[in-house]
């Protein structure tokens, strides 16, 4: 997991710094420096959204992964930086990877 600035904005992006959960290999963010990743959120309106991927982090904070808007960023332009959660346990990676799965079935 990192920490990215999502601005510019545009219509109902999301906009600030938020988490996002990275699902393109290091090897890949590091040789084009662009990575693919879910943002994350800890609105509670997204308890409703059936493509939010609930989870509770380690700190016991609920958060939302939202598999409906996938993103690719330039990291390093965008400033990221790690989170301090560091990882999404593999309980909750696993199912937000299979959301994102259903939506794009390519």
């Amino acid at each position: 997991m990192i920490l990215v600035d999502f601005n510019p904005q545009v219509g109902a992006e999301m906009k600030d710094e938020h988490p996002m959960l990275v699902l393109s290999p290091k090897a890949l963010n590091e040789r084009t420096q662009l990575l693919i990743g879910l943002p994350m959120s800890h609105a509670s309106s997204n308890e409703k959204n059936p493509f939010a991927v609930r989870f509770v982090s380690a700190k016991g904070e609920v958060c939302y992964v939202l598999a409906h808007q996938p993103k690719s960023f330039a990291w390093r332009d965008r400033g990221a930086r790690p989170n301090p959660c560091k990882q999404v346990p593999p309980a909750e990676f696993e199912p937000a990877c299979e959301e994102l799965n259903g939506i794009v079935s390519i």
